[in-house]
């Protein structure tokens, strides 16, 4: 094989998060082609050859697997949203339990596995949105969607997107066509120029409460009223709680608060899980699936177990939800978290709840733990994607709890720390996948591990 030859082939095994594996007659190890769906026939340029391993990128589906059926959504393959969406969603479930439970029995080889947990919803889901302003095509008409696959310049318009409701659909289209008609500019990525950047929604699924942000650069103006008033006069089936207008001159494709006024109602919006409310900013970090956090959160507090006159540490704790959830059963929980915003947030959730033995501390775990004067009876980990830093990691193994609970956004980075934990005397007990993202390549895990040395 050489760098840019383009071959053929059916994908045969897809690891995670979506490594699907082409096997060639005359090579001894398969092309990985990401994208792909299991039984496809596909057409690839090699891209990329190191080591003896060959990666491709997916060029064209050349013939549909066996598996799939027609899609629900017309931006589907285009779109970099969704990869599964043409799959069946019980083949989902298997195809995400076979890849998590494949990779975490490398390093747990006698894994105690409970399968995995549906979404109550596979389709208008989200309860989170950001998209992006731009043009589908150089020099093209204004888009507001997601980013097309594999690519960092092209936006696809995704007005029929099927991952949100369809308040979602009339709040992206409106805002397309306002700023289509005044001729706006999109804030370009490489040019660094232009006013329009993001367009963000939120939406309670249990409140119906919705946030609307619109994130722009100080190089350009819009009437602010005309287009809230745009929004305000469509009839929706959830109610908007506030419109807001952020300011971002960063260089970086991100959102990021440099300045943000209210047009309309408040900053915030509430949304309820398992019986809990909970007060949610236009940043702070929430499960992006309602339902689906309530099943991640039932087996989460199943897993923990008896909780009573117990102190409990809930570290990686964002706005508090897991420390909450387990509260009203425990002596005391406390919670460590990195973003302040998120400590700010889970303060003022606690107090919503009436909740008096919940304490958050912000700071990184690594340093944080250090100054904490109690010795907890269990801790309960729920890390960002990379997982625990390697020192944080040997810290908490050091408190000696006989318990852990760790829930993983991502099992490549749970099956590093397992490994780790296992060499320092702890048994993996439980361990169960919890699909939260309908339709992509992304799932959680809950594993309980029990101190045995």
């Amino acid at each position: 094989m050489k760098k840019g030859q383009v071959l053929e082939g059916v994908i045969k095994e897809i690891d995670f998060p979506n490594k699907g594996k082409v096997f060639l007659a005359d090579e001894e190890k398969p092309v990985i082609v990401k994208n792909g769906i299991l039984g496809q026939k596909v057409r690839f340029s090699i891209n990329k050859m190191r080591k003896g391993k060959a990666e491709g990128r997916l060029l064209e589906v050349l013939e549909k697997s066996p598996l799939e059926v027609e899609s629900v959504c017309p931006h589907f393959g285009e779109c970099g949203g969704c990869t599964y969406l043409s799959l069946p969603y019980e083949e989902q479930l298997k195809l995400k339990e076979g890849q998590v439970k494949k990779l975490l029995e490398e390093v747990v080889p006698e894994l105690p596995w409970e399968g995995i947990k549906a979404s109550p919803k596979n389709l208008s889901y989200r309860n989170k949105m950001e998209f992006t302003f731009g043009d589908e095509y150089k020099d093209g008409p204004l888009a507001l969607g997601m980013h097309k696959r594999g690519s960092f310049h092209d936006i696809v318009n995704v007005l029929d997107c099927q991952l949100v409701d369809a308040d979602y659909r009339q709040i992206l289209k409106t805002t397309l066509e306002y700023f289509r008609e005044k001729g706006t500019k999109y804030y370009h990525r490489m040019r660094h120029d232009g006013y329009l950047r993001h367009l963000l929604v939120r939406k309670g699924q249990k409140t119906g409460e919705i946030l609307i942000d619109l994130v722009t650069s100080h190089d350009g103006e819009m009437d602010e009223q005309e287009w809230a008033d745009k929004l305000l006069s469509l009839q929706l089936d959830g109610e908007i709680a506030g419109i807001l207008h952020t300011y971002n001159d960063g260089v970086a494709d991100t959102i990021k608060d440099e300045g943000t006024s209210i047009l309309y109602g408040k900053d915030y919006f509430y949304e309820e899980l398992l019986g809990l409310k909970f007060k949610i900013s236009p940043f702070s970090f929430f499960q992006t699936n309602s339902l689906g956090a309530e099943v991640l959160y039932e087996t989460a507090r199943e897993y923990i177990g008896d909780t009573k006159d117990k102190v409990i540490f809930d570290l990686y704790s964002g706005t508090g939800t897991i420390a909450q959830m387990i509260a009203p059963v425990a002596t005391k929980v406390v919670g460590v978290e990195i973003v302040e915003e998120a400590v700010v947030a889970a303060r003022e959730n606690a107090k919503l709840n009436d909740l008096d033995n919940c304490f958050f501390h912000a700071g990184d775990v690594l340093k944080v733990i250090d100054d904490l004067k109690e010795v907890p009876d269990l801790i309960v980990l729920d890390p960002p994607r990379d997982g625990i830093h390697p020192k944080a990691l040997e810290k908490i193994i050091g408190f000696g709890v006989n318990t852990l609970v760790y829930i993983s956004c991502k099992p490549t980075s749970l099956a590093r720390d397992l490994d780790v934990l296992q060499a320092r005397g702890y048994e993996v007990m439980r361990c169960v996948g919890i699909d939260q993202f309908p339709n992509t390549v992304h799932c959680e895990t809950i594993c309980l591990l029990s101190r045995i040395k």
